[in-house]
């Protein structure tokens, strides 16, 4: 049989009963426009937590008081609830330890801001003039905090995006008014750029002042709650974390590492570990939805056993004037890969705009790979062969003389 006219034969055969070649087709549409969309949201959702971990800067190290913690307490942050590190601590890492490109030590907590007859409840960071650098944080309107600030323990501050339309209004220009916390005034001679939020804290719903004047007029005491440390690079990152640790191990007299009054979490470790979640949630979503293909490839064997049984004739007929039955075999293998085929384009569409659909109106971060497009189209057509494949043999084998007797 001549290529052009199995195919002919194919298309005919396919569309002489539309409904059911239809029906079954939209089992593999769903089949691969679910794993598609499945694995994009899994994708996109690793890429906006990596985004989030690397918006708080690169090469990181934060030093936070406390116990060493799973990582699902650390990336909670209970910062402030311990007391365990002081300002003396970072001096003496900011001088004794190598390999550092920036430090910055932080006194976080919440206080109710008030202004202008506005009030509100809001992260207050002491800082430094590193901080910026260490941490990713760029101005939209004045300037952040200086070392002059920090040295003379000015009652400055510089607002987050959020905290300013909070307290002053939406996009309005709050630099040199004044607002209150626990009684203590503070001029504004900054604000953030929008920054968004991550997996540790909301950046732009934050207020920043002098840590010296946060220590001084807010905590009332010398402590800090975290210390920021940025490595040279990412190679020295695990040198700097050894001789952190072993500083602060000495300077708070603890012989046993394991009753660490402070621990230490390294930006790369938690990418990593937020990665390899992230993949196990996207294998799981588009395990769950390869069911579905499944379900779709066994409706194509039943509708081509289904189509066998009931030409029978035909086939005892093409038998007894020739054909052979790689002849017989090539034309149901056929129908089955064309229906696939024809289901694995328009679900690629499919998946593609329930992936846009969910990124557009969901507001949640898909990414659509060349991979998981490539892997949903080779599950399809291995779907068409291995379920064509019985159902094409058993017509093939039929005896032409019974299949001529059916009725």
């Amino acid at each position: 049989m001549l290529k052009a006219d199995l195919f002919t034969e194919t298309s005919m055969a396919l569309l002489a009963n539309k409904a059911r070649s239809g029906l079954t087709i939209l089992g593999i549409i769903i089949g691969i426009g679910s794993v598609i969309a499945m694995i994009a949201i899994g994708q996109g959702s690793q890429s906006n937590i990596q985004s989030s971990i690397q918006s708080l800067g690169s090469n990181l190290l934060l030093v936070q008081p406390g116990a060493q913690r799973g990582l699902g307490f650390e990336v909670n942050q209970g910062r402030g609830s311990a007391q365990t590190l002081t300002q003396a601590d970072y001096e003496a890492i900011a001088t004794q330890v190598s390999g550092i490109s920036g430090i910055a030590p932080e006194l976080s907590s919440r206080y109710q801001v008030t202004a202008k007859g506005t009030n509100t409840n809001t992260s207050v960071d002491g800082t430094t003039a590193s901080y910026p650098a260490i941490r990713n944080v760029q101005i939209d309107q004045g300037s952040f905090i200086s070392d002059e600030n920090v040295t003379n323990l000015a009652k400055v501050a510089v607002l987050g995006p959020t905290t300013r339309d909070d307290l002053f209004g939406a996009d309005s220009n709050p630099i040199g008014q004044s607002f209150r916390i626990k009684g203590v005034e503070f001029k504004i001679i900054g604000v953030t750029a929008a920054k968004g939020g991550s997996g540790f804290s909301n950046q732009d719903d934050m207020i920043f002042v002098p840590i010296s004047t946060a220590q001084q007029f807010l905590a009332g005491s010398p402590r800090v709650s975290t210390i920021s440390v940025q490595a040279l690079d990412q190679n020295s990152m695990t040198s700097v974390q050894e001789q952190i640790t072993s500083l602060l191990l000495q300077r708070h007299n603890i012989t046993d590492p394991t009753l660490a009054d402070f621990n230490i979490l390294n930006q790369a470790d938690i990418i990593n570990t937020a990665s390899s979640v992230t993949n196990t949630f996207t294998i799981l979503l588009g395990s769950v939805a390869a069911i579905s293909l499944l379900v779709g490839g066994i409706g194509i064997m039943n509708m081509m056993l289904t189509t066998v049984t009931e030409r029978t004739r035909e086939i005892g007929l093409r038998k007894a004037i020739g054909a052979k039955k790689r002849d017989i075999n090539y034309q149901f293998l056929l129908e089955a890969m064309m229906l696939t085929f024809i289901g694995g384009v328009v679900g690629i569409i499919f998946g593609w705009l329930v992936s846009f659909g969910v990124n557009k109106f969901g507001s949640i971060a898909t990414k659509v790979s060349l991979p998981s497009v490539a892997l949903a189209f080779g599950v399809s057509a291995a779907i068409g062969i291995i379920f064509g494949y019985y159902p094409a043999r058993r017509a093939a084998r039929l005896n032409p003389i019974e299949a001529l007797r059916y009725e």
